[in-house]
Formats: structure tokens, C-alpha cells, sequence
């Protein structure tokens, strides 16, 4: 069973959502057109590849998880777009897929292989195209009171290896001029949108089951305790079963 296979059939619903405006915003920065081509690294279960598919003409999913791609397919239909579904990594692809305008890369960026990837972006970008690391994630400067100690339960019931993983991707993502370092790429501008929303107690407690380190996976037989756990922290942060939350969506853009 591959690293997320326990958390496909939530992720989608249950993670911070990238909102249509941050979608737009970003579309409208590159100059994406129904000629451009697009390419999702990691892809999950499509969210960036169904979010900028409107504004792109050909969009392909890249993902080594079976389970994640059948979630991406099932959205795709859903949503009535075409994605073509690869099973696979970044390192992996065939010199045959060609280039791409823009490759797009969520949370995924610290699973990768860096050197292979690196090498490999090279080919996959066209000569005038850019790489856009994606992310969407409860801001942290206190206008979400409830997270701090979300969190908190959250390593507690972690294995100690697998929350260290996490925060790896973190130091990632907040460190790409050292992941670029010594290729042809350099970030050049950061976009950020921010939104607020109000999710349900029950979604916000069900969310800590979509990270690696607390997947169904990684807790094992804590999941129902976790749960209970997570679930009384939110109680007086709820109001009417609702909890608003801010969220920044960022993409970060890297050209050569």
C-alpha cells in the first residue's frame, strides 16, 4: 500500500481548498490560453489539475499512487474535463510525454528525488514555460485559534518519523531556492490569495486522516482515539457544528 493510498477518498474533500480565485489569479499571471499545456507532478487527486484545466488546453496527472488517480478520475468525470492519468514518478516519465508550458507541483515537492527531478524538469519545461510549486494551508498567525493545539494533538498521536517527514516537506516548501540550487531554475515571484470559509467540526476533525503522518496508515489502531481527541478540541471553537477558517493559497513561480 503506497504512502496515501488510506487517504484518497478523503483528501480531496477534507484538505484546505484552493479557492477558483486563486486559480484564476494565477492563470491570468502566466497567460495561460487554451493553447497552453499543463502537466501536475504528484497530482493526488487532481486538484491542481482540475482547478487550472479551464484556462489550458491539455492537462496531464502524474502520481505513483493507484488509489489517488482513481480519486483524480472520478473528478475529473465529475467535473466533465479530460485529464489524461499517469501511474508513475516525476524521475520516471518517458522522453516521448514532450514539454509542458507550466508544470505544476502541490504537496509533493519533498517526496521527490531531488537530483532526478531536477534533471528531468529540465526536459519536461518548455524554453518559455515555468515550474509552479503549489500550496494551501490554515494560516498561523492566530486568526485560526483552533489550530495550535490541532496541531499539537496531531504529533502527539504521529509516529515520531513520520511527523519529522512532514515537517521536512515543510522546510521544502519554504526553501526552494535551496531545492533549485545549481539547475537552470530560480523562483521569481510568489502569489498568494487568501480566503476564508467555514468548515464543519466533523470535516475539520476527519482532516487530520489526509496527512501522511496521521493517516489511517500511520495511526493504525489510535485512528478512533485520535479522532476523539481532535474532536473535543474543536468543541469551543464551533459554532453550530461550523468553524471558520483563513487560508492562504500560494504559488510560488520558478523560471529559468
Amino acid at each position: 500500500m503506497g504512502r496515501f493510498a488510506s487517504t484518497a477518498s478523503t483528501y480531496e474533500h477534507l484538505r484546505p481548498p484552493y479557492p477558483r480565485e486563486f486559480f484564476r489569479t494565477v492563470a491570468h499571471k502566466l497567460g495561460l490560453t487554451r493553447e497552453s499545456s499543463l502537466i501536475d507532478l504528484g497530482t493526488g487527486p487532481g486538484l491542481l489539475a482540475l482547478g487550472f484545466g479551464p484556462y489550458v488546453g491539455r492537462v496531464v496527472g502524474v502520481d505513483p499512487e493507484p488509489a489517488m488517480l482513481e480519486a483524480a478520475r472520478l473528478a475529473a468525470s465529475r467535473a466533465g474535463r479530460h485529464v489524461t492519468l499517469i501511474e508513475g514518478k516525476a524521475e520516471t516519465l518517458p522522453p516521448e510525454i514532450g514539454a509542458f508550458d507550466i508544470v505544476t507541483i502541490g504537496r509533493a515537492l519533498h517526496w521527490m528525488d531531488r537530483d532526478a527531478t531536477l534533471a528531468r524538469l529540465d526536459e519536461l519545461v518548455a524554453c518559455d514555460g515555468a515550474i509552479v510549486i503549489c500550496a494551501s494551508f490554515s494560516v498561523t498567525d492566530g486568526r485560526n485559534p483552533w489550530l495550535d493545539g490541532y496541531n499539537e494533538i496531531r504529533r502527539r498521536w504521529s509516529p515520531e518519523k513520520l511527523w519529522e517527514e512532514a515537517g521536512k516537506g515543510s522546510r521544502t516548501h519554504r526553501d526552494l531556492p535551496a531545492f533549485f540550487r545549481g539547475s537552470p531554475f530560480q523562483p521569481t515571484e510568489l502569489i498568494t490569495v487568501e480566503t476564508s470559509h467555514a468548515v464543519s467540526t466533523q470535516d475539520l476533525t476527519e482532516r487530520v486522516l489526509t496527512y501522511s503522518s496521521s493517516s489511517p496508515e500511520a495511526l493504525g489502531d489510535n485512528v478512533e482515539a485520535t479522532l476523539r481527541d481532535i474532536g473535543g478540541h474543536l468543541v469551543p471553537f464551533s459554532r453550530d457544528g461550523m468553524i471558520a477558517e483563513t487560508i492562504v493559497s500560494t504559488a510560488e513561480i520558478v523560471k529559468r
